[in-house]
């Protein structure tokens, strides 16, 4: 019998990339099987070590240990949410407990923390470098959070919840994943496309072709959801759209309602049992934020003037939509994309669908792997001797300017049956050193913005830009990473720190030199006219108070089912609305609720985390600043910045790195400044 296993083994890819034209579906389990036999077999070793406890035999050992399993696992849970199938999901609720057995082995292994906790106790006597004294300090803690301090009886018993919460999890995002897979809004009849532009019907036709049938299919992906809610003329249709949007997992056959409040329990309970009064308050143990307080307080500081700003800016929109010919007195959740968007349009004039033909998927990419070369002297030169996992990914070999190669660069655009829906930045490989080797990583961005017409390229509105600059900002996170340690290393930092790359590169696409640079009409080659970037500049704050609240809210819902100390009595959806009524600025309706699809706080890693975003905002308009005063391509900040930020992970505290940046603490009231809402 043939046991050849392409995970197992070392790829003969250049430069050690996933062979992903030899992996086949069914080598995942075994690979698990044997990986984690291994790993087990390295934690023996080091638990059973004779010689005195030290940092280099015991935690440096344990930082390397289980190599193989984290490469496995980089591999399936991308392509899990990336390329998926029934198969894969069957894999996955296999492997998970699996994996969960494991890390309870690990953090459990009296031995094993029994040496950690003598090396930890020693510290002050060791000559430990920064990155050290801060893998000896995590690795200590992360002991404690995982349960090794507990009794037997304890230590099992949160075990049991551990296995059962990731079941629960990965149904949970397989639930949200099927619902939203199973409603199609099929348009038989073309008079039913009324006001939406010629791109969204090509793109609603396509969608429709392949199901196999004609017409044109509107899916809650949320490419072609937001595109029909901002211009379909068609009221009813909205409502529908809405509904079925809004109402994802909440019942029947995926309703994931029991589910939250399992997964709510199970984390209490957890919590509980390691000394801490709540969820939150043992999530934030290790983040910027530190304590509850500190996050409850920093939404409301945020909240008290957006609210009343959100409630103007819908009255705006309403005095708008009533001068055009709507005629109820107040606007419904499906009615206020709908006006907004052409309210925007004509208060400034900007156009999103006419803006497109400038903004060619091509050019970007190429406009962004420009702008990092700018900024931090990287290039990107695309490979076709990589191994993809799908035929519409493509990869890059990204070198420094001296030619040294940095990382691999994976880009995955378009939907597909079987890959999850927004955009996300992950990694098959994070960096790390060992023996003297630098192991570079291999980063992927996952987006889902509209495949190519037959007559046309494919074409980004200019939010869906934003969103590439985002999450590329994530990737040179990871791809300038110089770090020793894999947990320390690239994007591996506290939640609330993770955004600030991110979310500042964002801030380029509103910079008109930057503009003028590659947005060109693709079918005459004509620059992006200046009146154009200054209403695309003065429109970026439009609607700043409504979509400031709306985030917030997803926070204020996060921490309050984060800080319980009992379950509510009310079903999930009822809870939320009494949660969040009073943030409210448009009707809530019967069954719609937030919480059944809401991944990243139930299946994602922003559990008592969904805050981080704002909190990343903050750091990010106070960095900004910093370029927008000595210029914003200046090579020195920059510098500073892939120094102070990129290249340090975790190796220190993220309020150290920030400061030594920026030069002072963050300003809080930086981000209600760049809003203009706050003078």
């Amino acid at each position: 019998m043939n046991h050849y296993n392409p995970l197992l083994e070392k790829s003969d890819a250049p430069f050690g990339a996933p062979g992903f034209d030899r992996i086949k579906t069914e080598h995942y389990l075994p690979a698990f099987g044997e990986a984690i036999k291994c790993a087990r077999s390295e934690i023996d070793n080091i638990a059973s070590n004779t010689s005195e406890p030290t940092f280099e035999n015991t935690v440096e050992a344990l930082e390397y240990s289980g190599r193989t399993l984290a490469d496995i696992e980089g591999l399936f849970f991308n392509i899990l949410e990336a390329d998926s199938n029934q198969e894969m999901e069957s894999i996955a609720e296999k492997v998970s407990p699996m994996i969960t057995e494991y890390e309870m082995y690990l953090n459990h292994n009296e031995r094993l923390f029994k040496r950690c906790r003598a090396v930890y106790s020693s510290m002050d006597s060791l000559d430990l470098a920064a990155d050290q004294k801060r893998l000896l300090e995590n690795t200590y803690k992360d002991f404690l959070r995982n349960g090794a301090g507990l009794d037997d009886d304890g230590k099992k018993l949160f075990a049991s919840y551990r296995e059962r919460l990731s079941l629960l999890e990965l149904k949970f995002s397989q639930n949200v994943l099927d619902a939203t897979k199973s409603y199609r809004l099929h348009i038989a009849d073309e008079s039913e496309l009324e006001g939406l532009p010629e791109s969204v019907r090509d793109s609603a036709h396509q969608s429709a072709s392949d199901a196999g049938h004609e017409g044109w299919d509107i899916t809650l992906d949320r490419t072609s959801y937001d595109s029909f809610m901002k211009f379909s003329d068609r009221r009813d249709l909205r409502e529908k759209l809405y509904m079925a949007y809004n109402t994802r997992a909440s019942s029947g056959e995926y309703d994931n309602n029991g589910i939250i409040k399992q997964i709510a329990d199970l984390r209490m309970k957890s919590s509980r049992l390691l000394g801490y009064e709540t969820y939150a308050d043992y999530a934030l143990d290790n983040r910027m934020a530190k304590k509850r307080i500190t996050v409850e307080k920093f939404i409301d500081d945020l909240m008290e003037p957006s609210l009343p700003a959100a409630k103007r800016e819908v009255e705006e929109v309403l005095k708008y939509a009533k001068s055009n010919g709507f005629s109820d007195n107040g606007l419904q959740p499906w009615d206020f994309p709908y006006w907004s968007e052409r309210y925007r349009r004509a208060e400034y004039s900007v156009d999103e669908e006419a803006l497109k033909p400038y903004f060619e998927l091509n050019e970007c990419l190429a406009a962004v792997f420009k702008l990092a070369g700018t900024l931090y002297g990287v290039s990107f030169d695309e490979r076709h001797d990589i191994p993809v996992y799908n035929k519409d990914v493509r990869v890059f070999d990204v070198k420094d300017k001296s030619g040294v190669h940095l990382a691999l660069f994976y880009v995955d655009f378009f939907p597909r049956e079987g890959k999850k829906g927004g955009a996300w930045m992950t990694e098959f490989r994070g960096q790390y050193m060992r023996g003297g080797e630098d192991f570079r990583p291999f980063i992927s961005i996952v987006t889902n913005v509209s495949k190519p017409a037959d007559d046309a390229p494919a074409l980004l509105t200019f939010y869906e830009f934003t969103t590439i600059l985002h999450e590329f900002g994530h990737s040179l996170h990871g791809i300038l990473s110089k770090g020793r340690y894999p947990s320390l290393c690239g994007t591996n930092v506290a939640r609330d720190f993770v955004e600030l790359p991110s979310q500042l590169m964002e801030n380029w696409a509103f910079e008109p030199s930057y503009l003028h640079s590659f947005a060109k009409d693709y079918r005459t080659g004509d620059v992006l006219p200046d009146n154009e970037i200054k209403r695309i500049s003065a429109s970026r704050n439009f609607l700043s108070g409504y979509l400031q609240v709306r985030q917030l809210k997803f926070c204020v819902i996060d921490m309050a089912w984060h800080t319980l100390t009992r379950l509510p009595e009310e079903d999930p959806v009822s809870f939320e609305h009494k949660i969040l009524d009073r943030f409210e600025v448009l009707p809530v309706l019967a069954g719609t609720a937030i919480c059944p699809s809401f991944g990243h706080i139930f299946s994602g890693g922003y559990s008592a985390g969904y805050y981080s975003y704002k909190w990343a905002e903050v750091l990010e308009a106070d960095a900004f600043s910093l370029f927008k005063e000595k210029g914003v391509f200046n090579r020195e900040v920059a510098d500073r910045f892939r120094t102070c930020i990129l290249e340090k992970g975790s190796s220190e505290d993220e309020s150290l790195l920030y400061e030594r940046f920026r030069g002072h603490s963050p300003d809080p009231d930086a981000l209600l400044r760049k809003l203009d809402l706050k003078n």
